[in-house]
């Protein structure tokens, strides 16, 4: 096997998806992550009844930090109006410590998070989703069709000064059943430490 064949099957078990389209449905859902508060659960076992919340976050990156406690807000608030809602952590623990499960589960309780947090480990749901970002989150609608992807706001560092709450919006759209009016925005945040790259 030449070193250019080996670069081309290196690249197919190593780099993401391409992005998921709008209209997608979540790939891997049906895979079982380890939750910190109980047994290993999957995107399809959380899915709500109109609507399902997908987040990929960490515990080390600052965007991540400085989203978390609006996340855990939307995130607690929505899933009790019918949105069920994971976050997932799919970075590497051997690229940042803060990232362990142990680390996990100390953030879940300071947050008050009343949603599963999952280990993807080996990065496999993350790479599905075409995932590059901490945090990045994905709705998809009561029919499974991904209606928003991207960023939390367009303010992480101040909360009260948030002009436009995409994610808050798309949500309260997807619960009330009407059509989300801005769809994708760009997701800004930490790269998402694979496992093996």
């Amino acid at each position: 096997m030449t070193v250019r064949s080996l670069l081309v099957v290196g690249l197919l078990f190593a780099a993401p998806a391409a992005a998921l389209d709008l209209g997608a449905t979540a790939p891997k859902a049906d895979v079982k992550m380890r939750s910190v508060d109980g047994p290993a659960v999957s995107i399809a076992e959380i899915a709500g009844t109109k609507g399902t919340l997908v987040i990929f976050t960490c515990n080390h990156c600052p965007w991540a930090k400085a989203w978390e406690q609006r996340i855990a807000t939307l995130g607690n608030t929505y899933g009790k109006r019918g949105i069920g809602v994971i976050a997932i952590n799919a970075n590497d623990p051997a690229a940042y410590a803060d990232d362990s499960y142990d680390g996990m589960v100390a953030r879940a309780r300071a947050l008050g998070l009343q949603f599963p947090y999952v280990v993807d480990s080996g990065s496999t749901v993350a790479r599905a989703f075409a995932a590059e970002r901490t945090p990045e989150a994905f709705l998809f609608d009561a029919q499974g069709r991904l209606v928003y992807h991207g960023t939390i706001d367009d303010n992480a560092e101040h909360a009260d000064q948030v002009k436009e709450a995409y994610l808050a919006n798309a949500l309260e759209a997807v619960a009330s059943g009407q059509p989300v009016a801005v769809k994708e925005t760009k997701a800004l945040g930490c790269t998402i430490k694979y496992y093996g790259s």
